[in-house]
This record gives C-alpha cells, structure tokens and sequence, in this order.
C-alpha cells in the first residue's frame, strides 16, 4: 500500500481546523491543535496562502479559508440549495434586464459571487464565479450589511477603503445608507467600487426569513442609469427575481 504524503495530510487537517470553530485562528492555535512545531505550521499555511486556500487578516496576523475553495468547488456549487434554486430565475433576470446577473454570499470579510450569469450578447466577457466583493460600496455588499448581522459587524469593522469618488466610507454616512437600504429592500452602487460601472441589489431570505444571499444586476451607468437615477424597471425586476427565490428556498411572500 502506497503510503500517505505527510505534508498533505497536515495541510488538510488545517484546512479542516480552519472551517470549523472559530472565524479565525492564530498560528499558535493551529500549531498547538494539530500538535506541530510553529516553523512547521507557518510553513504549511504559508504554502496554502500563496496558493489561495488560506488568507491572512493583516491587522490580527490570524488565519482564514481563502475564496481558493470555493473555486475548486463548483461541484459543490451546483448542488448548494441557493444555486439551484437561483438559477432559473437568475437566468431569466439576465435575459429580461439584458445585464450581467450575479449571486453572492457573505464571505469572510466580503462578497462570494457564487453564480454569475453573462450579459445576452456578443461581448467579451470573464466569468466571475469565485470573485470576492467589497461589503461597503458594492450593491450586493450593502444588502448583506444592511441584512444580515454578522455582514453588518464585518463592514462596520473593517477598513472601508475608498475606490472612486463616490465610495462612501464614513461610519454614520455608511449606516444611513443602510438604513434606506432595509426602509426600500434593495440598494444600489452607482461608480461606488468602478468607475463606469453600476448595479442594483435584493437581499434573498430562507424559509426561517434569514438573509441568506443578494442578486444583483450590473452593468454600465448609461445602461442601468436613466440620468442620476436608477431605472425603475432594473429595480422592480431584482427585487421580483430575489423574492422568486426567497419564494423557492421557502421564504413564502415579502
């Protein structure tokens, strides 16, 4: 019998210590839970990271799964309840809006797109499945922070960083933007995180009405914008498509 690479075993043994317990852990508690030296452990994760697997907090030095994974496992995507049930629905959003659609998720400290549907044209464009998103100044950000509690905590937490002009990075500015957020159930980045580019978000709810996702529709101002306003009908057609889903994953009528 072929015998087992030690190494590897280490590396999925922390993996499997990184996505279980708490958020985040230190070197000195991976090393100590998986009794090994410190020089061995910083190495193994420093492998992982360079790979993508793990990511580093750099204000705590603690350690995390990286957006890697979720990479490598669209296998895992297909059969992930809120794909599938998503994807009916964000394909006709897709067609319906003729914009970009995408689905995201709390992750770590931002945005997981899990789904993401092409524009219906001809153009050039790069899937998006496994890219991470900025909380405070994207659509789908805004809707988890304004949603769910623990989105809400790590955009507060976190350095808001400022991508244009237009990114809004106070504290109280940011939880305005929040509150009318929740008061009209849908938010919006107008050149918030890219110059050019515009989105409009819903939050989507589970069958125990817990925030459990956002879609979304992005594509340039001049096409989602009608002058400096979002154009009613992009905002009625996600929030009809996040409530179909709620709908299907049993959130019955928002």
């Amino acid at each position: 019998m072929a015998k087992n690479i030690q190494s590897l075993e280490r590396a999925a043994a922390m993996l499997r210590l990184l996505a279980g317990g708490e958020r985040r852990l230190g070197l000195s508690d991976i090393a100590s839970s998986l009794d090994l030296a410190k020089g061995t452990a910083h190495g193994i994760l420093r492998t992982l990271q360079a790979e993508g697997f793990v990511e580093q907090d750099p204000a705590s030095g603690r350690y995390q799964l990286g957006a890697e994974l979720l990479r490598l496992g669209n296998s895992y995507l297909d059969v992930h309840e809120l794909r599938a049930r998503a994807l009916v629905w964000t394909d006709d959003l897709a067609r319906s809006s003729g914009e970009s659609v995408h689905l995201g998720v709390l992750h770590q400290h931002g945005v997981l797109v899990v789904h993401h549907v092409f524009r219906p044209d001809d153009s050039r464009q790069v899937l998006e499945v496994g890219a991470m998103q900025p909380l405070h100044s994207t659509a789908l950000g805004k809707v988890l922070a304004a949603y769910d509690p623990v989105a809400h905590t790590e955009a507060v937490e976190s350095d808001r960083k400022s991508f244009t002009p237009r990114t809004v990075t106070d504290l109280e500015e940011f939880e305005a933007v929040l509150d009318g957020t929740r008061a009209r159930g849908w938010a919006a980045d107008v050149e918030e995180t890219w110059e050019g580019v515009a989105a409009v978000a819903a939050p989507i709810h589970d069958r125990r009405r817990m925030p459990v996702g956002a879609v979304a529709i992005t594509g340039s101002v001049e096409r989602i914008c009608d002058g400096t306003e979002l154009r009613p009908a992009l905002i009625t057609a996600v929030r009809e498509c996040a409530r179909a889903v709620s709908r299907d994953l049993g959130a019955g009528r928002f």
